[in-house]
Formats: structure tokens, sequence, C-alpha cells
């Protein structure tokens, strides 16, 4: 920071400034067939999994498949904005592709939450499959405003905690950090506080006391190094978040039309092209994360059942709360619950009543 101005003021206003002149997507480079360079923002850290494993190799692959037509431009971290912040960032064009996290701004994507309820996902490749059936029946109603690219529920969500914990009296009263959505509700319905904050608070807290644990993704334990202050990961599934990848509307329509046809291709399912954050990497995830010194604990059947049974609470008040409104909640749910039967996915927050 120098006189008050931080370096995501100057790339902001970079970025602001490039469209202003047209030197971005929408400039003279595709109006005259040459290079495409799309703008890619993120808010994963510049080292994490999903850059360097999933990110760099997809666009570097759209690159390889348009023939050198499309190149890039990263903007990972924090660099255009916070990480709530980044639908608008492309919806708005400071960024021309992106990942967004839908679940971070509540109330926004209604039907959409319906990807992060808690389900037995083990590779964003297969969140992904089911993200992008939902997307095809029902979720597009919702993302007008962009192009989507694919459409996922991340991988799922354990308890990390200071202190070992085993049944549902060991979590009440504890303060946890929640990544919002629903998960927000599933520690509320054990007994415990849910705490929102950025992820990079999190590791000082956990180390201060100031809370107890967090509801987060494997990946993200390994991101932000919180295998060193919670050495104890409950797996036991809390879902995750709604996310996906989309494009600015302005920026996908000047996009030559064989050039869409590859980004499309390889953006489909970007996991699954570059291999990253796949049910195979997941278990290299979990060995890691055993590795560093954390102790995995799987609660029994029947102690599982009574997180469970908290969730599909949550599942029946939410539904109740989005039919209220006039939105088809039941039908989402139940239809989200046929796609991932259809891949061999449990969805344990789905009320067997709706069956």
């Amino acid at each position: 920071m120098c006189n008050g101005f931080t370096r995501r003021d100057f790339l902001r206003n970079s970025v602001i400034g490039g469209i202003a002149l047209g030197t971005g997507l929408g400039g003279y480079q595709s109006a005259y067939g040459q290079t495409t360079n799309l703008r890619f923002s993120t808010w994963h850290t510049p080292l994490s999994r999903e850059v360097k494993t999933v990110w760099e190799p997809m666009l570097e692959e759209i690159k390889k498949k348009s023939g050198g037509k499309i190149t890039s431009t990263m903007y990972a971290g924090s660099a255009l904005g916070k990480g709530a912040e980044h639908f608008d960032i492309v919806a708005k064009g400071l960024s021309d592709m992106g990942y967004f996290t839908a679940t971070w701004t509540p109330g926004r994507f209604p039907l959409s939450d319906v990807l992060s309820l808690a389900v037995w996902v083990d590779g964003k490749d297969l969140a992904t499959d089911i993200g992008n059936a939902m997307y095809e029946r029902i979720l597009h109603r919702e993302f007008k405003d962009v192009k989507v690219i694919e459409l996922n529920g991340c991988i799922q969500s354990f308890l990390w905690t200071k202190k070992l914990v085993q049944s549902l009296s060991d979590i009440k009263g504890l303060k946890i950090r929640s990544p919002g959505g629903h998960q927000t509700h599933y520690i509320k319905a054990l007994g415990a506080e849910p705490i929102f904050m950025p992820l990079p608070d999190v590791y000082m807290a956990i180390e201060t006391g100031t809370i107890d644990g967090l509801v987060t993704c494997p990946p993200l334990v390994l991101a932000f190094k919180l295998n060193e202050v919670a050495k104890h990961g409950i797996v036991t599934t809390f879902g995750c978040v709604t996310e996906g990848v989309i494009m600015n509307q302005d920026s996908w329509k000047k996009v030559p039309d064989d050039q869409k046809k590859v980004i499309e291709a390889v953006g489909h399912n970007p996991f699954r092209t570059t291999g990253g954050l796949t049910r195979e990497a997941y278990k290299v995830m979990m060995k890691e994360i055993a590795d560093k010194g954390v102790k995995l604990y799987t609660p029994p059947a029947d102690e599982a059942e009574r997180w469970f049974d908290g969730f599909r609470e949550v599942t029946r008040k939410w539904v109740a709360d989005l039919e209220g409104k006039g939105l088809p909640g039941k039908e989402v749910v139940k239809m989200y619950n046929v796609e991932c039967e259809k891949r061999g996915v449990k969805c344990v927050a789905f009320p067997p009543e709706w069956k």
C-alpha cells in the first residue's frame, strides 16, 4: 500500500482503463480477427491447487485448442475484489471470464443453493456433472445476465477443529466458521455457533481461540495451511458451496463462433479436462492432510444419522421459505436428488419422505 492506494486498486484501475481504451477483449484485436485475450478472475489464491491444477491448465488448454487464438491474463486472489464480488467482477466487465461463488451472495441465486446441500461428493468433476445437469434443467433461470460455462457444487466439506469432536454433545456451544449458505444452518442445527469470516482470517482465529474450528473442503484446508491449527477432521459431509465459471455477456458475444466452441468444450467440466480436484486428486489431498498430522475421525453410522437428521430439517425449512416466495423449492430439491442418484451420489440432506 502507498498513500492509501493498494495493489488491488492499481489492478482494478488498470483493467478499467484497458476497457475504456478498447484494449481488452472488446477492442480492436477481436474486431480484426487477431488474438483474443481473456481476462480470467478467481478468488482462489495464486499458488492454490485450484489455480495451479485447474485454472492455469484450463486456460492453457483453451489456448492450445484454439491454435493460439485465445490467450489469457490471470487475476487470482483478491487482485480485482473480494470473494463475494467475483460474480459482479465478470458480469460488469471488469473481467471477461471468471470463477464465482453463488453462496456468498445470500438470496441472489435462491434455487442454485440446492447445489450446496449436504452430499457425499469426493471430486469436482462429479460435482460439475451434477451442477451442469441442474443448470440445464432449471437453474439457468437465475443466470440471464452472464454466459454460464459450467456450474457446480464443491467437494464435500468436513468439520475441522482444534479439539476432537465425536458426537453432538461435543460440538454444542463451539464457535465454527461457516462458508455461508446451508452450512450456516447445519452448524446451528448441531448446537454450535456459526461464524462467518474470510478464509485468510481463519488460521489466526483458530490459533488464538476466537473460533474452535471451521467447515470447509479439503483443498482449502491445504491452501490456507489450516492443518497446522485444526488438528482434527470429522469426516461427515456438510456439503459445500455453489460455484461456477461464467463469462461476461458482451465479451462472449465478441468471441468468434469457432473460439466459442473451444471455450465451451474445455470449460464445460474444467476439472475433468485438467485432472485437477477430481476424485483421484481428492484421495491424494486427504492423504496429504493426514500425513501433515491431522487426525481424521469418521463417526459411526448412527451418530452421523443424528447429524443428518438436523440437516434434513434445514432442507424442509429452506424449501418452505422458497415456496412461500413462490419458488419451486421442493421440485428443485427432488430434481437434485435424482441427478445425484444417477451418479451414485447420496444427498444426506434429502428428506426421505419426498421420494
